[in-house]
């Protein structure tokens, strides 16, 4: 691991999924969502968003890059979060959603890298990292839920940051762990979002315990957890998340900003 402290990587949270990661000199956005809330339809069930967003697009300054775990739920990019891919040089996403979103979006393929340039010399790498969003292989849940993608941002002389999307596997993990662990800093989307008539009302993405658990195989040292509030198919918040990583022994390892926010 770098010797580099997580405190130098900075980490904002703004509500749902949606997160500002300053790393090398670059400033990177996971899965924008800033409308207001209200009923989204979707391809499936109906979304509920509960709450605002803790900033606007205007609030952020400029931004260098989307990690986009997928584009096609509104908790993950909603309207006004594809206005704001317009005004950014570079999505990163799923194959499948680069050919939807057009020239300044590129797909990445499990372990495939990106080559970024620092501002002030040198280099980050951005990897694409395999995720599944729901229960069970790819190939039964994708049919479903559509494809995602995680990603790994590593860097000469940087901390790793791995990025976990809509993920619900911790064999995704483990694999992610075998390559790139430990990391320094674990933003892991969580809350457990559930849809009874989704595979039985089992969890699309990591349930509290689970992200305690990949936090444990990816040896990090700091988890910033996203994607536990702001919509009503959530299931599990930060009480949860705390009293998971209590349970595990890993409450330590909780980004202090995050406590402070609660």
């Amino acid at each position: 691991m770098s010797q580099h402290s997580s405190e130098q990587i900075k980490v904002r949270t703004f509500g749902g999924p949606t997160a500002l990661i300053e790393y090398g000199g670059l400033r990177f956005l996971t899965d924008p969502t800033f409308d207001g809330p209200g009923d989204y339809p979707s391809a499936g069930p109906t979304l509920t968003k509960t709450a605002p967003s803790a900033a606007t697009p205007a609030d952020l300054g400029s931004l260098d890059v989307v990690l986009l775990s997928h584009d096609e739920h509104a908790d993950n990019l909603d309207t006004s979060g594809r206005a704001l891919l317009a005004d950014v040089p570079l999505t990163l996403t799923t194959p499948g959603g680069a050919r939807r979103l057009g020239d300044k979006a590129r797909g990445l393929a499990d372990w495939e890298p990106v080559v970024l340039d620092r501002p002030g010399g040198g280099t980050v790498t951005v990897t694409g990292v395999p995720a599944v969003h729901g229960p069970g292989p790819r190939e039964k849940v994708e049919p479903f839920t559509g494809q995602v993608v995680g990603f790994v941002l590593t860097g000469q002389d940087l901390p790793t940051v791995y990025v976990s999307g809509d993920n619900a596997s911790l064999d995704a993990v483990r694999e992610t762990a075998e390559r790139f662990a430990p990391v320094d800093t674990a933003v892991l989307f969580a809350g457990a979002p559930r849809f009874p008539v989704l595979f039985d009302g089992a969890p699309l993405v990591l349930d509290s315990v689970q992200a305690a658990e990949a936090a444990g195989i990816l040896g990090a040292r700091r988890v910033v957890p996203v994607h536990h509030d702001s919509w009503a198919h959530f299931t599990e918040g930060r009480d949860e998340l705390e009293a998971a990583f209590t349970a595990a022994g890993l409450a330590d390892r909780l980004d202090r900003d995050w406590m402070r926010h609660a």
